[in-house]
């Protein structure tokens, strides 16, 4: 396996056995990026952490730099993202609570800046994006999963919506409609990003809650982080087997 780095949360950063040795403040041509590269050893495997949303989470989904964070992390040679994410779960089958390795994406964001060469763009720049997610890494999570005796849901398709509000209820049928198992606002443009500058790169979602109208009451943001703490401490045991398999 090539050098790997995880996007998530900072709450990642307490991964055991990991050995965070140095904090790197970085600049690309596309700006800063989210906050400083947390650069890793865990068992002698390098592993670098970059908070998507900030030290802090307060960057909301539309205005992370996701240009800057991938040519970040490209620049200090990763190979390989894990991105972990929280979202709503929209099929059945995704309770909340439950870790899923999505296998497609429908990209319903507007106004993102989707490329690196969107001011130098020549026709071969268009990338094949048949399928967004790379399958080795995925086959990795899930084998991580499996050996740790976890349930994962393999496969479903991530719809990326703006945010920062969550779904209306007829958001949320369009997108079942659409093929959609799950909904998020961070899933894009960060993997077409990753597949321009050819670093493999899948999704470890956390189900937090049932999107909208698929469940009685109003969504809470207690309730989600409480499901999402919970979930982060297995895709924890999933990173720690994962990085041990490289």
């Amino acid at each position: 396996m090539g050098k790997l780095a995880i996007i998530g949360g900072t709450g990642l950063t307490s991964l055991d056995g990991l050995n965070i040795i140095e904090q790197r403040k970085v600049e690309t041509p596309f700006g800063l990026p989210s906050g400083d590269l947390l650069v890793g050893d865990f068992h002698g495997n390098a592993v670098i952490f970059l908070p998507r949303h900030g030290e802090h989470h307060t960057i909301p989904p539309h205005r992370i730099n996701y240009r800057a964070n991938i040519w970040a992390l490209h620049q200090q040679g990763v190979e390989q993202i894990i991105a972990v994410a929280a979202v709503g779960s929209i099929r059945d089958d995704m309770v909340p609570g439950i870790l899923a390795v999505p296998d497609q994406i429908i990209d319903y964001t507007y106004g993102r800046e989707q490329s690196f060469y969107s001011d130098d763009f020549t026709a071969d720049k268009h990338i094949d994006f048949s399928y967004p997610y790379d399958q080795d890494l995925r086959e990795k999570i899930l084998l991580s999963a499996e050996r740790q005796g976890l349930a994962v849901v393999d496969s479903g398709t991530y719809g990326a919506t703006q945010g920062p509000r969550l779904e209306t209820v007829a958001e949320i049928k369009r997108m079942a409609q659409d093929g959609c198992a799950m909904v998020g606002m961070t899933g894009m443009p960060e993997a077409s990003l990753a597949r321009e500058l050819n670093i493999a790169y899948a999704t470890c979602a956390v189900m937090a809650n049932w999107a909208a109208g698929l469940t009685d009451g109003v969504i809470t943001m207690t309730d989600i982080e409480r499901t999402v703490t919970e979930g982060v401490e297995q895709v924890k045991q999933i990173l720690d087997e994962l990085i041990r398999l490289q």
